[in-house]
């Protein structure tokens, strides 16, 4: 996460989460970081017919709460909690006062909501809105006390963590064929009859002048082919795990209350 060194907060509201993601990613790409940008609420909240207005006592939804740490005017803070809770969508962009007018301009081309009429809309809904303290109550009478809290802020820095691609590593194993070639020795008989004149005697007259029967078989040998599969290697895969310390460095602000009392110099005046 980059440090925030914004000076400035430029907020606006959109009448979706699409809108709003929208002008998120046109803040990006202009050159704004993505951790100075914020969206509320985080996620949709489910909206109902009703128009009842907003409780900040109660805080259902968290809307009032988590517009604390923006230090905005209480009438802005009412303003945007209603907004939230009738389903607008809030763009909270931190940046420097040379980025302000760049960040005002990119919401604008999204389409923001107007917030003047949406606030006379609703009004003659039945909001009410801010009510402002009158002049003069914080004065103190005969015999009364005033009390007025000026609260201090600070921002506290909450570090999560998540999980990353960190790359990854493939094994495929896959058919490839190659030809090869071995020799084998066959070996063919064949059968060969010939007739050539002979003249001569026959000893057993009985046995020449039976019927007889010879059969020479001829042979040839042809190859017989065979496979074998046999394993000769392995590939080992693992996943190895280690643990690392890493120092995360941001900003957080804070609110500080300076007291000036010069209530012991008008005691002195007086007679």
């Amino acid at each position: 996460m980059e440090p925030m060194t914004s000076n400035r907060t430029v907020s606006a509201l959109f009448n979706n989460r699409t809108e709003a993601t929208q002008a998120v990613a046109d803040l990006v790409a202009a050159g704004i970081s993505r951790s100075n940008i914020r969206i509320s609420p985080e996620t949709d909240s489910v909206r109902t017919d009703e128009r009842t207005p907003y409780d900040t006592t109660r805080d259902e939804k968290g809307f009032w709460e988590s517009l604390a740490d923006l230090f905005m005017p209480e009438d802005d803070r009412h303003t945007y909690a209603e907004a939230m809770h009738r389903g607008n969508v809030m763009v909270s962009v931190f940046v420097t006062d040379a980025e302000a007018d760049k960040a005002e301009d990119i919401l604008e081309r999204q389409g923001t909501v107007n917030v003047d009429e949406s606030v006379e809309s609703w009004r003659k809904e039945g909001w009410t809105g801010y009510a402002a303290p009158s002049e003069g109550s914080g004065a103190m009478r005969g015999g009364e006390k005033s009390t007025q809290v000026v609260p201090e802020v600070e921002e506290r820095l909450r570090v999560g963590k998540r999980q990353v691609s960190a790359g990854r590593v493939k094994v495929r194993s896959y058919v490839i064929e190659k030809p090869v070639s071995e020799t084998v020795n066959l070996r063919s008989e064949t059968v060969q009859v010939e007739r050539r004149p002979v003249d001569r005697g026959v000893e057993a007259t009985d046995q020449a002048f039976k019927d007889r029967t010879i059969e020479a078989q001829a042979t040839s040998e042809e190859a017989v082919v065979s496979k074998e599969a046999r394993v000769t290697g392995e590939v080992l895969i693992r996943k190895q795990g280690t643990d690392r310390t890493e120092a995360i460095e941001d900003t957080v602000r804070s609110t500080k209350v300076e007291v000036e009392d010069d209530t012991a110099s008008e005691k002195d005046r007086r007679p």
